[in-house]
């Protein structure tokens, strides 16, 4: 049975509308939602090319220069520093801005622990010089005692050769004539025994004599015989025992003596070499100590810091500060090291600006090129200056370790009056100078390989057109072939490369850079780097690929990304 919702029973209606109300709400918001989205493609399509950010390239004066800040200094200057080793404090210090004369009195430093330690050195100076009279004195009696042990073993030795030659050429000749005259006497007294006792045998025999009578010539005559018997006796233990004895005892006394006389001759030497050594260390270390106390009283008149010349006095601290590192303005009661410059006593009226540049653009400065000075202090006048000195070295900058500069000094010419040291500046350094050049914001050219090229914005289409390019200013790129006046450039080129239009594809850049005598830029090769993957990277990736880069590198992939404006920092992260 049909039944229409208007003779719906109140309960079946009210049931119906709530299970059906919300689809019926989602498919409404479903067509206001597909009405948008065309109603918003078809205003797009009208305004076609009406919000894409354009630059119409102009002609006109163009300068390329190098920009960046620096502080006034005085080219010639004398440079007070302090000459006290380690650290020491400030006690009195001359104003800044006084007119001083030569010998004029600029700082007193703490002398106090110099003063302290002078005492103590003088004291150890007295003990090094009693110590070297010592060593003096001990050497002179080393020396005289060895001259005795010497003279003594000398005389020992001589007298031991005069007693060989002695026994050889006078007692042995002697105990030898000695026994030989003995035995000679005694074979005498044999003999006359013998002729006694035969004359007292015949004598008995007649009966002349009594028998002892001829026994005592017997008795004689073995007297006689044992004598000569010990006198033979004698004369043989001379000659094979007492005399071989008796030599070699003396010539081994002459052999000993000899020996000691060296070993006296050797430790006299010996000891002589060891006391003058003592003797030249003592001196050597009283001359060391003196010389510390010399240097202590150098250092105590270091203290006291006098004006070289005549001159406005500049304090060193001056224009330090800023950028780089934070420096104290000089001041009493501030310590002080060795070798740190305190005063600065200008010779002259030149000044000079000490700016830092990039390495990327430091090849692209040369000497003598113009500088123009702005000084925040002095902002109704605007001073000239020239490019002086350029760092070999790089400067060392521990707060950007990522990055390199150079520094470079400017000259500056001209009425300086109103300039005073430390001012804060601005310098711009003049590469090139264009009275008619053809120009467009340096982010709308992008590298494509080796070339350069521009989006041309035409009838709402974008299309690539290669140019050739020659210096830019970090603002304005020059353009010198492919763009004329009044086309209008894509200031955000797409990230990914586009294909080169037909016609262009076998065309090589034969000329990236004017061909005029201005220095090259060689910082403008930017990496081969697929730019749809480096817009697909993380914030985190893009910043580890962009530390990775050289100064470089970094420099000519900033014009590469869009809405750069010619300022460095890495793709899709802070620099």
């Amino acid at each position: 049975m049909n039944t229409t919702h208007g003779n719906m029973p109140p309960g079946r209606r009210a049931g119906w509308v709530r299970r059906h109300w919300l689809p019926l709400v989602g498919l409404i918001l479903a067509l206001c939602a597909l009405s948008a989205v065309i109603y918003k493609r078809w205003l797009d399509q009208l305004d076609k090319g009406k919000d894409i950010p354009v630059f119409t390239a102009k002609r006109g004066p163009l300068t390329i220069s190098i920009a960046n800040d620096g502080t006034i200094q005085n080219r010639d200057l004398v440079i007070i520093r302090s000459e006290v080793e380690g650290r020491t404090t400030i006690q009195k210090l001359i104003p800044e801005g006084t007119q001083v004369k030569a010998g004029d009195e600029l700082v007193q430093l703490d002398a106090s622990p110099l003063e302290d330690a002078k005492t103590q050195q003088q004291i150890t100076v007295l003990n090094a010089e009693a110590a070297y009279i010592r060593a003096r004195e001990d050497r002179a009696v080393t020396l005289s005692q060895g001259e005795s042990d010497v003279a003594k073993a000398e005389l020992a030795y001589r007298f031991a050769q005069l007693d060989l030659r002695k026994y050889i050429e006078g007692e042995y000749p002697n105990q030898l004539q000695q026994a030989q005259s003995e035995i000679t006497i005694a074979a005498e007294e044999l003999q006359r025994a013998s002729d006694e006792l035969a004359w007292s045998g015949q004598l008995a025999a007649e009966g002349y004599i009594t028998q002892t009578e001829l026994l005592a010539d017997e008795l004689a005559m073995k007297r006689s015989s044992i004598k000569l018997e010990l006198a033979e006796t004698d004369l043989r233990l001379l000659e094979q025992f007492t005399h071989q004895r008796q030599l070699e005892q003396l010539t081994s006394d002459v052999e000993q003596t000899r020996k000691a006389l060296e070993r006296s001759t050797r430790k006299a030497t010996a000891d002589d070499v060891q006391a003058s050594a003592q003797l030249a260390a003592k001196e050597a270390e009283l001359e060391r100590q003196q010389a510390k106390l010399t240097k202590i009283d150098e250092q105590i008149v270091k203290c006291t810091i006098t004006a070289p010349i005549d001159g406005m006095v500049v304090y060193a601290t001056t224009g330090m500060g800023g950028r780089r590192w934070h420096v104290e303005p000089l001041d009493v009661q501030q310590d002080v090291q060795e070798m740190q410059e305190l005063i600065h006593l200008p010779t002259s009226s030149s000044m000079m600006v000490e700016v830092s540049v990039p390495e990327s653009s430091i090849r692209r400065i040369k000497k003598d090129m113009p500088v123009h000075i702005s000084v925040e202090a002095v902002p109704e006048k605007r001073f000239f200056g020239r490019v002086g000195k350029i760092g070999l070295l790089p400067v060392p900058d521990f707060w950007r370790p990522g990055l390199t500069d150079y520094s470079v000094e400017i000259y500056l010419e001209g009425d300086l009056e109103q300039l005073r040291r430390g001012m804060t500046c601005r310098a711009e350094i003049v590469v090139a100078e264009y009275d008619d050049a053809v120009y467009v914001p340096v982010q709308a050219a992008v590298r494509i390989g080796n070339r350069h090229a521009v989006y041309v914005l035409n009838d709402g289409e974008q299309k690539l057109r290669y140019v050739k390019v020659g210096l830019d200013n970090n603002r304005m790129i020059h353009i010198l072939e492919g763009l004329t006046v009044g086309e209008q450039v894509l200031l955000n080129p797409p990230l990914q490369p586009s294909v080169a239009p037909e016609g262009h594809e076998d065309e090589e850049s034969t000329a990236d850079t004017e061909d005029e005598a201005q220095p090259p830029d060689d910082g403008d090769q930017a990496p081969d780097i697929d730019l749809e993957k480096l817009r697909d990277m993380t914030p985190e990736q893009r910043q580890a690929y962009f530390e990775s880069l050289s100064p470089e590198q970094r420099e000519a992939l900033k014009r590469r990304r869009p809405g750069a404006g010619g300022q460095g920092g890495p793709p899709g992260g802070d620099r």
